[in-house]
């Protein structure tokens, strides 16, 4: 168990996800900047030693309510639309700035369900990805919310990173979320619930675990996408870590190969075929 956690710190190219409910006060919903710039600089630290980077960043819908003072949780797809032009150039702005301070560049790539079903996409797709790590570059990735409906009555970021894991090879793919990782049951309701360290073999009795649950109502990604992304990253060759962003520093004690979240081991399947897992994947 041990040598699994020792493994990480050879991994090459990291894909971190964070959910909104990380980047943001409870209270009021605004930015919690001291949050964002520990991400960013626990990020610039491991470009720092030689590792591609790539961010999966929520929080552009929950950014543009805020900025035009939209309080309701249920909103028409086109307010959410909206909201997401507005709070992903907000969003942007705030990494640019944050990277910037670190001298190291960030570039915006916003992706749909097409960008991986389409063959001519999912190409430029991946060399975009790829020449962007060649010079150094930061990729932030998030769903195109102002133009795709499906992604955001169904979609997460969670599946979204494990897409782009298996799209550009990485080899490690970490979700910091508000949970400590994957328990035997939910940890809220029951006091039988046992923590889980390592998952070698994603089978059907740990598929079962994830219910659906999620301690925030903020984003949309509870136990259960976690899981199918961890399928997604696994299949493809990337082992994932699910972790708590309480602490955002908790990212480079990961890397350090400390004993922090829920790892999942990669068993890559040659079979697995990126493109026809997502085209039956809203079916």
């Amino acid at each position: 168990m041990e040598n699994y956690r020792e493994l990480l710190k050879d991994k090459k190219r990291i894909v971190v996800k964070i959910g909104s409910s990380s980047l943001q006060h409870k209270e009021t919903g605004d930015f919690d900047y001291t949050k964002l710039e520990v991400l960013v600089r626990e990020l610039c630290n491991l470009r720092n030693q030689g590792k591609d980077v790539v961010l999966v960043s929520s929080g552009a819908i929950a950014a543009g309510k805020r900025a035009v003072r939209i309080d309701e949780k249920d909103n028409p797809i086109a307010v959410k639309q909206a909201c997401a032009a507005i709070g992903q150039a907000r969003l942007m702005m705030i990494y640019q700035k944050i990277f910037a301070e670190y001298n190291h560049v960030a570039a915006q790539i916003l992706m749909t369900r097409n960008t991986i079903v389409d063959d001519l996409n999912r190409f430029n797709a991946r060399n975009t990805f790829s020449e962007l790590l060649k010079l150094g570059v930061v990729p932030i990735v998030n769903e195109n919310d102002t133009v795709a409906t499906y992604e955001i009555e169904f979609g997460d970021n969670d599946t979204l990173s494990a897409i782009v894991a298996s799209l550009i090879d990485a080899d490690l793919l970490i979700l910091l979320s508000d949970i400590d990782g994957l328990y035997t049951d939910d940890p809220n309701r029951s006091k039988d619930a046992r923590f889980i360290s390592v998952v070698e073999q994603l089978d059907d009795d740990i598929m079962q675990m994830g219910k659906g649950s999620t301690g925030s109502n903020v984003g949309t990604g509870g136990m259960s996408t976690k899981l199918s992304a961890a399928k997604i990253a696994t299949c493809s060759g990337a082992d994932m870590i699910i972790a708590n962003a309480s602490d955002i520093r908790i990212l480079h004690r990961i890397m350090d190969g400390r004993e922090y979240g829920t790892l999942f081991k990669a068993h890559k399947d040659e079979k697995f075929d990126l493109t026809t897992y997502v085209e039956h994947m809203h079916q």
